[in-house]
Order: C-alpha cells, then structure tokens, then sequence
C-alpha cells in the first residue's frame, strides 16, 4: 500500500490538542478526492477506530464526525487534525497553550488559518446563506412548495396557506385536523423525493385577479383568497409543478424538480402557529425543514445544529446559575443571578471606560416619560404595538420608554449649541421596555425589557464621514475584545418613502461608504433598505461555530432633529444638526446571550464570574490575598479532592489550585487550568500575576 499520499496519522501524544478540541463535541474535516480510496479505507477505518468516529462515510470527498469524548481517550501529533479546532470553531485561530509554545518554541501562538489549511489539503465547508447564494434561495423555495404538494398529497384535506424561505431553509404553514407526528414527516419526505425525482418543470403564469379568485375557489383553498386579498399588484403570479399542483408565488424558483438535491433536503420539525400570527385566529401546523446545495452541506449543517444545542445559552444560564425568567415575575423579564450579574457589570465597566476614553459623555435617562415626547418622536403613530399601554399618573399619561433617543434629545436641547460645539457624542445604558407577544420571547435573545448600549451624535454635515469611521473603528475594538473578528456588513440605501432631501440623503449615504472604505471593510448595498429617515450600516457577528447575530447598528437621522427643532448656530445662521444612532451590542440581554452560545459557557478569565477555585482549603489568607488583587477567588471543601475538581470543570472554572499543609508552609499553590492543564506549583505572586497578565491580554491562561 502506497501510503505517501495519505496524510500519516501516529496516536501516542493528543496532550496538545486536548484542551483545544474538548469543547467542542462534533468536528469537520473534509479532505480532497485526490486522495485514492483504496488508502482512505484502511486509513479511514484504522482513524475511526483509533479516535472513536461517529460516522466514517467514505464517497467524493470523506467526512469525518467526531466527539471529544473520543478525543480525550488517547493523544495524536498531527497538524492536520490539530487544525480541526480552529474548523470547527469557525475561527481564524485559536492561541496555543502555554505547554505547546514551551515544547515548539516562540511562534505566532496561532493554529493554521482556513487559508493554510487549503495548502495542508483540507477544506473547510463554508455553508452559504440565502444572501450569498440565489442558487440556494431558489432551491429553498422550491422545496417549500414541492413540501407542499407532498403534504397535499399525503393528506389530502389539507389546506395550504404560507410557505417562504427562511435563513437555515424553508417552512410551510398547514390547516390540518389531526396533529403532525413523526411518522408523518417521514412520509412527506417520501413524497417529496419521488416528486423531485420526477424532474417536474416548474412554470410561471400571470393571471387576472378575478381568474386567481375562480381557481382558487375551484379547489376550496380558503387561505389563498385572503392572500389574494392582501397582494395589491397585478398581474397575479401563479407557480405550477408539473399540471398537478400550483400556488400564488411571486418567485423565485429553479426550473424542475429534479434541480434538487433530496439527499440534502430534511424535514426538521412540527410547530403551532396562528394564521397571520394572530392568536384569535385558527391553529396551523408549520413543517420546518432546511435545504442545501450539496450533501456535505447538510451534513455540515447538521452538526453545526448539534453544537448548537449543546451551546443554547438557556440552557446553560440555568445549569451555571447565570440568570432566569421566572413565570411569576413575567415573561421575558430577566432576572440577573449574582455570576450573571458579575458578567454584566464587568462588560458594562469596559464599555464605559472605553467610551470616555472615545469622547462620549455618559447619560442617565428615565424610564418613563409623558406621553406628548412620544406623540414629538413619532413613536405613537409608528410604533405604537409595540409599547406597553400608558398609565395615568396625576391625570396625565406617561408611557414606558420603548427608546432611548428622545431623552438624549432633550439634554441636547437643553441649552443654545453653536457648530463649535459640534460633533457632541451622548451614551447611556438605558433600559427600554417593549411588548413582544410571549410566542416571539426566546430566552434573552427576546424579551420585554433589556438594556440597549445605545449612543447618539449630534454633528455637521460634513463631519458625518469621520464620525461614522469613529463608530466603526471603536466596534471592531469593543468586538474584539470579546473575540468576534470576522462580520458581514450592509450598507442601506434610500427607500421609496423617506423624509429628507435627496442632497441631504445622497451626501449622507456617500459619507456612510466612504467611511466604510476607509475602513477598508468589504459590504454590500441593500438598495431602497434605509429606514424612512436615513441611511444605515448593519454589522453581523460570527459566533464559533459559523453562525451571525444581528449586533451594531449606525443610522443616520434627518427625522427626529425636525421633529424636536433641533438646532446649532454658525457663523450665519440657526442649522439643523445630523443625530447618528448607533448601538454595539444591541442590547445587553442579547450580546450575553450570544457570549454565552459563543464560549459554550467558557468564558474569558478576563469576564468569567469565577476566576480561580482553592480546593481543599486549610487556610482562607490564600483567598483573601487574591481577593486584595481584585481577582475573584472562592474556595470549595467537604468532598474528596477529585469531585471538587471535577464540580470546577463542570462549572467551567478557569482555575483551579490545590492547598494543603504543604503550600500553607510555602506560601505556593498547585495550579491546574482548564486551557493550559498543570502549570505545576506557583507562588501567590507568581499566579497573581499570571492571572493579571492574562486578564490585561485577554488571553487563556
């Protein structure tokens, strides 16, 4: 067997890639077809054996699941699989432990990044996304509607309503009598691969609105009318499979059936939801599924979902005790527990510092106001669902805050500004209330009140490009710091209806990407995607295992500075002042939630709540002199020596150290962490800082 063009895989030594690889319990390696598969079977089968695959699936290319369970059983030095990590991390790198540095020397403290993998013969499946790829969008919509003809023809009483594509696929929402089991879902997988194994065209048809009513009527599809009702252009778009199935569809689609791939089509779940999201309204039953290019994509999918479970911050909130929604306090009201609360403050202390730092000037703002500063904003007339209902205090009517800006407002206003005063950057942490129906409420990622790191610029025209570079440079700075480095970035244009000038709204939205040139940030135009009173730029986080998060946001406003009057005085006249919004996080509850999804729990020792444990303690000076050093130390006893370490790795501490008699004589510690392993016995003063070091460079200990 010619074993040379096989990358070699030796198994005595995984001590390296322990630590890196054990969060993550499902990981990706996707190796070239240029291997021979004579070498991939034996190879293939000694490695599954060897590190405990899941699956070896041997095809094209070869795909590998692994756990790290299996990971933990033996050792491999192996760069190939070193590199693994930083896949399914879905990061550029991940920094080397200490005892790695030691061992090859003083390198870049880096694994290979996605681009050198490609020259060790690796690929990294890169899942596109409905906005990178209209192939993909097209194949999700046309398996909505060819999920929709199967159900029909499974059950065929059922009625048809709304079926879009989704960002993870596709969802049909159905009037059926009996509730969806599993069972049933198999069977309209069934359906759906015969028909896409039919190759039926899929054909576009413009019709009259009375001639979509007449056939909509001649099959008794209910739902369809009212659709019909609420579409105000003509002509009406129909979309047929074949002759035998059709519904109202603007687009757009692939041209047969047979375009898809049924081995990269699931059906994933059954869920409850109101016609037209409205709880007066009958039940449906949604069928949510996704749809992928290729098979190797779902696959990728698939795991990515996997972790994502392991991850789900609600889940984890409650088992690290971070916080919690009570039903007796109300839905979606967070309540912050004591570790979660630590957290917070120790994000909310670094935004603050690094703002002042930036020029703002921070604000404390209400809760509530009366009602005519909301009736001034607009709010009322454009927002009024979502706000809470007013109270009558006094016989006047107050209302709680849905946003922060008409606040920051009236502290501009508060006093004559001259342009000399310009630009005035105001920040606050200001809590909002907003009504969200309890079936939209997730966790933290939505809720009923949250706090926004909301900020707003008071400038002159021609200070909005420096300014909007000022936000972009201080976001990637903040982002960083919690270890998002890669973003996708739209830029929003002019809509239809807008209030403005056209001179004020191109000037503006030419700053807008000017400065995100200057940045020399990649992004794309959403042409016509502008809020009604300017433009915007949208930010996307990528977490680590690929997935993106609406975050930052910067909007420039020509709406709210006429609204209020707002004004400066120059060396001619009184002017109106461009206000820029801008959020980083969006919101508090969100951005944790994501940290929370983003570390699997793992936090930073720079933010975790626990930074070091002592167990078994004898002696509470040691706790004590870290304390003094503003270092969150406690101590843990009563068990034996291995459960309290193993409560720690459960609870994810960053550190742990043993004292006994013997470090009490020496005034040591046996140190052990969770990314480094052993770092043998240390000095007070030697771990103090070494925890300091790495707090100060938000790197694993």
């Amino acid at each position: 067997m010619a074993s040379t063009t096989m990358p070699k895989f030796s198994f005595p030594i995984l001590r390296t890639l322990k630590h890196t690889l054990q969060p993550y319990p499902y990981l990706l390696l996707s190796l070239p077809r240029k291997f021979p598969s004579s070498n991939l079977r034996v190879q293939g089968k000694i490695l599954s054996k060897s590190l405990g695959l899941k699956s070896f699936n041997l095809s094209n290319k070869v795909v590998f699941l692994v756990t790290s369970t299996c990971m933990r059983r033996g050792e491999c030095s192996c760069s190939q699989l070193r590199a693994i990590s930083s896949l399914a991390a879905g990061q550029e790198a991940i920094p080397k432990t200490e005892s790695e540095v030691d061992e090859e020397g003083p390198k870049t403290g880096t694994l290979p990044t996605n681009e050198s993998l490609g020259e060790q013969g690796q690929e990294l499946v890169v899942l596109p996304t409905n906005e990178s790829s209209e192939t993909l969008l097209r194949l999700r919509h046309t398996s909505a509607h060819v999920m929709a003809m199967a159900v029909q023809k499974v059950i065929p009483e059922a009625k048809v309503t709304i079926g879009p594509w989704i960002e993870k696929g596709f969802y049909y929402d159905f009037d059926i009598k009996e509730p969806l089991a599993e069972k049933d879902l198999k069977k309209i997988k069934k359906e759906m691969d015969r028909i896409i194994g039919r190759n039926l065209p899929l054909r576009r048809e413009e019709v009259s609105r009375e001639e979509a009513s007449r056939r909509i009527q001649a099959i008794n599809e209910p739902y369809k009318l009212e659709i019909l009702e609420s579409i105000k252009t003509e002509p009406i778009t129909i979309y047929h499979i074949g002759e035998e199935w059709w519904d109202l569809c603007a687009g757009p689609h692939v041209e047969r059936t047979g375009q898809l791939n049924r081995k990269a089509i699931e059906l994933e779940s059954v869920a409850g939801a109101y016609w037209r999201g409205d709880e007066k309204r009958q039940m449906l039953q949604r069928i949510y599924g996704t749809a992928w290019e290729t098979e190797e994509q779902l696959k990728a999918y698939q795991v990515q979902k996997v972790e994502a479970k392991r991850r789900d911050h609600r889940r984890l909130g409650q088992d690290l005790d971070l916080f919690s929604i009570q039903e007796d306090t109300g839905a979606g009201l967070v309540l912050w527990h004591p570790k979660g609360a630590l957290v917070r403050q120790l994000i909310e202390d670094y935004w603050k510092k690094i703002h002042l730092r930036k020029g703002y000037e921070l604000l404390y703002t209400p809760h509530v106001a009366k009602l005519d500063l909301w009736k001034t904003s607009g709010h009322i007339d454009f927002y009024k669902e979502n706000m809470f209902d007013q109270m009558d205090i006094e016989e006047e009517l107050y209302q709680l805050r849905p946003m922060n800006c008409p606040f920051h407002i009236q502290v501009y206003k508060h006093v004559p500004r001259s342009y000399r005063d310009l630009p005035i950057r105001y920040a606050e942490l200001g809590t909002v209330y907003r009504f969200e129906r309890s079936g939209a409420l997730h966790g933290l990622f939505r809720v009923r009140g949250f706090t926004q790191d909301d900020a707003h610029i008071f400038c002159l025209p021609d200070q909005i490009r420096s300014e909007i570079r000022g936000v972009l440079d201080l976001t990637e700075e903040v982002l960083t710091q919690f270890g998002f480095k890669r973003y996708e970035v739209n830029l929003s244009t002019k809509p239809e209806k807008a209030v403005g000038s056209d001179e004020i709204w191109s000037r503006a939205t030419t700053a807008l990407k000017q400065a995100l040139d200057d940045k020399g940030w990649d992004f794309c135009i959403d042409e016509g995607g502008g809020a009604f009173y300017g433009p915007k730029i949208d930010l996307k986080i990528e977490d680590a295992i690929g997935r993106k998060w609406q975050c930052s946001t910067i909007q420039v406003d020509f709406n709210l500075p006429e609204r209020f009057k707002l004004s400066y005085v120059d060396s001619e006249d009184k002017k109106q002042p461009i206000m820029i919004h801008r959020a980083i996080f969006g919101s508090v509850e969100r951005f944790f939630g994501i940290l929370i999804e983003n570390y699997a729990g793992d936090f930073p020792l720079w933010i975790a709540p626990v930074q070091a444990r002592l167990l078994p303690v004898t002696d509470t000076e040691v706790v004590a002199k870290l304390k003094e050093n503003d270092i969150r130390a406690e101590y843990a006893d009563g068990e034996r020596l291995a459960k309290l370490i193993r409560n720690a790795e459960t609870e994810k501490i960053p550190l742990m150290a043993v004292v006994g008699p013997k470090e009490v004589q020496s005034r040591t510690l046996t140190v052990r962490t969770r990314h480094g392993g052993e770092l043998g016995t240390l000095s007070i003063e030697e771990v103090i800082q070494k925890i300091e070091n790495s707090v100060a460079t938000r790197t694993l200990l």
